[in-house]
């Protein structure tokens, strides 16, 4: 079964009771996605646990034009939350689930030196490659032209705001094309891009040595665990460890079997080496428990991020009614 597939079908206790290792509850913060006006609603702002907010901000918006960055809108929501006594988490963004959506910068698709700088990736039902359809575009990662854009952000934006942000993560490393080799974009291969995920955390780690860095690993093309195994995901976790970046990624789903063979022990181990994240997406509030079969409880994902997956931070999404009705005022009942 493909990636995209598999994601679809796959796709806190009190605070008091559920610290990690060493005593510490988690860092808790507010996903807001793209709706940075949300960082001043009171609900948020008020509620003591959640220690700041993390926002997504796309390669496309960052830099306009080649070399031509703007960082003002990171700029004025992170003195807003200062202000406020809340800190701001940045998810930098080269890829979407959208296909009409294409998070890189124009002049990398239209300059040939870019290969096109973004490519499609896939939903591929039943896993026959004859009826895929787009399912969103992730930028060249593989590709050392567009990596060194890429990496030419990371130090703008590391000279700008290191040590002044919480933290920085990068998307997910899932992508979808498939396995036969008929979707595959020019140059790539699992192995290749396993190394340019990597090459990828080395630069981020130099460009912020004073903020916590993160890339979020789920799942890693060209293998399923356990049956198909082979390392790529375990090398993005091993060389992270090296490294000193955090390791994460959505979504928080306990007891999930792709998860749980897959980035979940991978967390598990990295626990007191690096940062740790876990990010509660759309959806997750109406996973159902496997064990139990029944919807989990804001109290069961903070009791499985704590306690199994022994995470540093929870980044919690909006979804509605779960975000007001259920999570924050278990929050605020904790402090």
């Amino acid at each position: 079964m493909s990636v995209i597939a598999k994601l679809g079908c796959c796709m806190f206790v009190s605070l008091t009771c559920c610290a990690r290792a060493g005593g510490e509850s988690p860092h808790h913060y507010v996903f807001f996605n793209r709706d940075r006006e949300r960082i001043s609603d009171a609900a948020f702002l008020s509620t003591k646990a959640f220690e700041g907010a993390q926002l997504k901000h796309t390669w496309r918006e960052l830099e306009r034009g080649e070399d031509g960055y703007d960082f003002s809108d990171i700029e004025h929501d992170l003195m807003f939350l200062n202000s406020k006594g809340k800190k701001l988490f940045i998810q930098l963004q080269d890829a979407s689930f959208d296909p009409t959506v294409i998070n890189v910068p124009r002049y990398l698709l239209n300059d040939a030196r870019y290969n096109g700088g973004a490519d499609k990736q896939y939903s591929i039902p039943d896993d026959d490659e004859t009826l895929a359809v787009p399912a969103g575009w992730v930028a060249r990662r593989w590709d050392p032209a567009v990596q060194e854009r890429f990496h030419k952000l990371f130090l703008a934006l590391g000279k700008e705001l290191d040590g002044k942000i919480e933290g920085i993560n990068l998307a997910e490393t899932a992508v979808d094309f498939g396995e036969s080799g008929r979707l595959l974009p020019k140059g790539f291969t699992p192995a290749t891009y396993r190394d340019a995920i990597i090459a990828n955390i080395r630069a981020l780690k130099s460009a912020f040595p004073k903020s916590v860095t993160m890339q979020y690993a789920n799942f890693m093309p060209g293998e399923w665990l356990p049956d198909k195994d082979q390392l790529y995901l375990r090398n993005v976790y091993q060389r992270a460890i090296e490294l000193k970046v955090g390791v994460g990624g959505p979504d928080l789903l306990p007891y999930k079997p792709g998860q749980m063979s897959h980035c979940y022990p991978l967390i598990r181990e990295c626990a007191g080496k690096v940062p740790t994240g876990i990010a509660v997406q759309d959806g997750n509030y109406q996973h159902k428990n496997p064990k139990s079969k029944q919807p989990v409880t804001i109290s069961e994902l903070v009791g499985f991020a704590t306690e199994y997956l022994k995470v540093d931070y929870i980044f919690w999404c909006t979804q509605e009614p779960f975000y007001s009705k259920d999570l924050i005022p278990f929050l605020q009942a904790q402090r």
